[in-house]
């Protein structure tokens, strides 16, 4: 029920086919994130709209709300979320990262203090694979540890060894054959703990494999340094996944090392915050020169939005405080990352992913952040 394969190289980069229970989807590929179990302001159809595959949805959030048991008992997340395709779900082990401060880490697993009203939960090996079990995505993800950065010797190589250990139990207690288990590298920005961790995964044999703990504060040059390595290391026949990662010049890096799948929240987080991607750069949609735009966000975009507001439009209602302002820019910037990557994959069957900046020189860019000078 699930399987990859490679089709064409250009260098590292690769694009391939990955096959899973609820159809099969082309890499390299950007999932879209439903941390609850929704694209934020955008309905399933839209999301299928701009191009989405496969989409990704949070175990540890999830679980506090509805809780996994309620989401298996209405359906499983497929029917829960009305989302037929591909979904994959991560296993809480951000959330030991980002929530450093509401949870107390041991070699047995996370006790979190919930954000929402809190109470205890404990998330460990054996619980997020229960959990994710009762979600029913297609792909899974090992429990794992996030290190900080920076952090100690000591600190990164604990939470490899944590990593690797609480992988090999995610596998013994992982239940369901029609769910992809994929383990996740760790290692922070040395190379050597990263090999340390990748190699000891490959041995547990895992379907895929997700390189974890990037986009986590570090640049744009460090991230590169660190991956290149990463991605070398990892089987050639499996897919390799970049978590968290979504700034177009860092998707085209992943890209041209050979990584296969990222998710950010970046299209939806930056289109609610008036932040529109455009191949030329980002865009404010409260900038009052589009007060009388007659044009759309993106001349030759053919999403929704630009197919049928004006940039004039879609910024009254953002002024106006409208919530259709943020939908419709999530739906344009999902559609813009959907463009993105389908050009990398066709150019990447041409022998010509260095051209790729001609046509999209954000992929060239630092992205500011919505608050930041824009670059069209």
């Amino acid at each position: 029920m699930f399987s990859f394969s490679v089709t064409d190289c250009d260098g590292a980069a690769r694009c391939g086919t990955l096959e899973t229970p609820h159809g099969s989807l082309d890499t390299p590929v950007f999932m879209p994130v439903g941390t609850a179990g929704s694209i934020k302001g955008v309905t399933p159809d839209h999301v299928r709209a701009t191009g989405a595959s496969i989409i990704l949805a949070n175990t540890y959030h999830l679980q506090l709300r509805p809780t996994a048991e309620v989401v298996r008992d209405l359906g499983g997340l497929h029917t829960f979320m009305g989302w037929d395709g591909p979904i994959l779900t991560d296993s809480g082990g951000y959330q030991v990262f980002s929530l450093a401060g509401i949870n107390n880490i041991t070699d047995d697993g996370v006790e979190f203090q919930s954000h929402i009203d809190g109470a205890r939960m404990r998330l460990d090996p054996k619980t997020a694979m229960v959990v994710q079990n009762n979600l029913g995505a297609d792909i899974i993800m090992a429990f794992d540890e996030c290190p900080p950065l920076p952090c100690t010797p000591e600190v990164m190589r604990t939470a490899v060894d944590r990593t690797i250990r609480w992988a090999g139990a995610c596998k013994t207690h992982h239940g369901r054959s029609d769910q992809a288990l994929f383990g996740i590298v760790q290692g922070g920005l040395d190379v050597a703990e990263r090999r340390r961790c990748a190699e000891a995964l490959i041995e547990i044999d895992f379907p895929g494999y997700a390189i974890g703990g990037l986009s986590v504060g570090e640049s744009h040059e460090e991230m590169v340094s660190a991956l290149g390595p990463t991605a070398r290391v990892l089987p050639t026949d499996k897919p390799r996944y970049l978590m968290g990662v979504g700034m177009p010049r860092d998707l085209l890096a992943a890209v041209q090392v050979g990584v296969d799948m990222f998710d950010c929240v970046l299209p939806t987080r930056n289109g609610r915050n008036a932040q529109a991607f455009t191949a030329t750069g980002p865009i404010r949609m409260r900038n009052e020169k589009h007060k009388l735009d007659r044009g759309p966000i993106e001349p030759g975009c053919d999403c929704y939005a630009c197919q049928t507001f004006s940039r004039g439009y879609i910024r009254h209602l953002f002024n106006a405080g409208e919530m259709l302002g943020p939908s419709l820019t999530s739906i344009h910037n999902l559609r813009f990352f959907q463009r993105f990557m389908a050009r990398i994959r066709e150019l990447i069957r041409k022998g010509q992913l260095a051209t790729i900046t001609d046509e999209f020189p954000i992929a060239a860019m630092a992205t500011p952040r919505p608050d930041q000078e824009e670059h069209a």
